[in-house]
């Protein structure tokens, strides 16, 4: 089984390095050539699974807003507490249906019960990620588990439309957690690994585009159907993603680097055969020519965390990535939940964020190749951290600084986002690198779940909210200081192989 894969043997005799066979990297970059047509519909196909991971993430800003409201009666005035006024008295702006706040009664309830729904999602997230993480690198493969994933997170987005509660919507949200968890670290993992060294880093960009793409539809959504039901707008996001997994199920292409270390051999060419491009021959001579061995590492379902916390060098790397995510997560999630709290019109403010992600990801798809990754992180966490803080210092002021600062804040927040998956990308391995991106990816969800509850006690106290992000991420941004730099690495396949590149290559393997 696992334990018999053939893989490439990952320990060269540094005194014989000449006669060593090419690595399995150098060998299928041979054989893709360079960047053709095939590889890059591939990549877009697989990453446009980001359009529905965005939309879900961020429909709750829309669906469970708390609605404008009213005076219908003089008994009543614009600052009085709706709880402490009689129900004649005042009415709501829109139809009840338009929120779950106004349709189930919930303007009342306390912050924990209207911010379940949201923290739902997320444990959905963090728990779905903890389960199916693993069954990237080991059973089911990249491609098959981003099509379960967003086959759940479409029908359990459809089946939302017929919730009567609060409790069956939560419900629903956790599931939809659970299916959206592992969507954008199989498309990451996928994507890029369709393509050679060259053109890695620029077709995982192709992604973050595709995620800002995906928030900026949801305001537009939301904006068409703003007088009809909440219920419409998961119908507009759910179908679509219906007939997207059917496609991903017939169109998209295994990664050929999972095929070989699971000792596929005979798919693994075929798939490079139907990618590669014109002029680049010689595959099956290639491959016949490498030489093969046994890997030590028995990589099964679960096992690749187990793999990560055995080794002391990639324990280190992985909890060091969690702390910088953590802190990351805390801004990019935090932000646009609390745009409610703020006096900008909500379909303005949600724009606007999605906008600013647009930026974040031009500047890594052009600077990505000459950045290095621990300084660009350090600089943008830092710079995050400081404007969060000044929102809430100086925002007071003026609402259009306050809004200026959370987009600059948002931004900054993304762009160290998107920096720091390609830079995980490059700090592990083939055999474990999709279990890695996705604890990372949890922990940006971790730090995610604090976001509702403390979104709900800054609508009172600013600084409880964004005072805390910009702390939290500014502090957790130091921690990059322990990282390798891996800008410019040639990406390994197995532990054995990194941990030798790493020594060899005069990079700190931190134990």
């Amino acid at each position: 089984m696992a334990d018999s894969t053939p893989l490439l043997l990952s320990r060269p005799d540094p005194s014989n390095e000449s006669k060593q066979p090419p690595s399995l990297d150098e060998t299928i970059e041979r054989c893709i050539g360079e960047f053709g047509l095939a590889q890059l519909l591939q990549a877009i196909l697989v990453s446009f699974a980001w359009v529905f991971d965005a939309q879900q993430t961020f429909i709750s800003v829309f669906t469970d807003a708390e609605p404008k409201w009213h005076c219908t009666s003089d008994s009543c005035t614009s600052v009085s507490d709706i709880c402490h006024l009689p129900q004649n008295s005042w009415a709501w702006d829109s139809p009840k249906d338009t929120s779950i706040i106004s349709e189930w009664g919930l303007e009342c309830a306390s912050s924990i019960i209207k911010g379940l729904p949201a923290s739902s999602f997320f444990m959905g997230c963090l728990i779905g990620g903890l389960m199916l993480a693993t069954l990237a690198d080991s059973l089911l493969g990249r491609k098959n588990l981003l099509f379960l994933s967003c086959l759940m997170m479409s029908f359990s987005g459809l089946f939302t439309v017929f919730s009567n509660n609060i409790w069956i919507y939560s419900a629903l949200k956790f599931v939809n957690g659970v299916g959206r968890a592992t969507i954008g670290t199989c498309a990451l993992v996928l994507s890029t690994e369709l393509v050679g060294k060259r053109w890695r880093s620029q077709v995982g960009v192709i992604g973050f585009f595709c995620f800002t793409l995906g928030f900026l539809t949801l305001p537009a959504f939301a904006y068409m159907n703003r007088g009809s039901s909440w219920r419409t707008l998961y119908l507009w996001t759910s179908v679509p993603t219906i007939f997207y997994s059917i496609l991903v199920h017939f169109l998209v292409r295994e990664s050929p680097r999972w095929l070989f270390v699971r000792g596929r051999k005979e798919e693994a060419v075929t798939i490079l055969k139907s990618i590669a491009t014109a002029g680049s021959s010689g595959i099956l001579m290639s491959f016949s020519n490498l030489e093969f061995g046994k890997e030590s590492w028995n990589v099964d379902t679960y096992s690749a965390i187990k793999i990560l916390l055995k080794k002391k060098w990639a324990c280190r790397r992985l909890l060091t990535v969690m702390a910088v995510v953590f802190g990351i997560g805390m801004v990019y999630y935090g932000m646009p939940l609390g745009l409610g709290n703020l006096s900008f019109n909500l379909y303005l403010s949600v724009t606007f964020n999605a906008l600013s992600e647009l930026p974040a990801s031009l500047v890594t798809f052009f600077l990505v190749d000459k950045l290095n990754r621990k300084d660009s992180l350090l600089v943008f966490t830092t710079l995050s951290g400081v404007c969060s803080i000044l929102s809430v210092v100086m925002g007071e002021t003026s609402a259009n600084l306050q809004m200026g600062l959370e987009l600059v804040s948002f931004f900054c927040a993304c762009t160290a986002f998107n920096i720091s998956l390609i830079h995980t990308l490059e700090l592990f391995p083939t055999c474990v690198r999709n279990s890695a991106i996705s604890m990372a990816r949890q922990s940006l969800v971790f730090g995610g779940m604090f976001s509702p509850v403390l979104v709900a006690v800054g609508s009172k106290n600013r600084f409880l909210s964004y005072g805390i992000f910009g702390m939290v991420i500014g502090i957790c941004g130091l921690f990059v200081i322990f990282l390798p730099e891996t800008r410019g690495r040639t990406i390994c396949d197995t532990m054995d192989e990194e941990e030798y590149n790493s020594t060899n290559n005069d990079l700190p393997v931190l134990g």
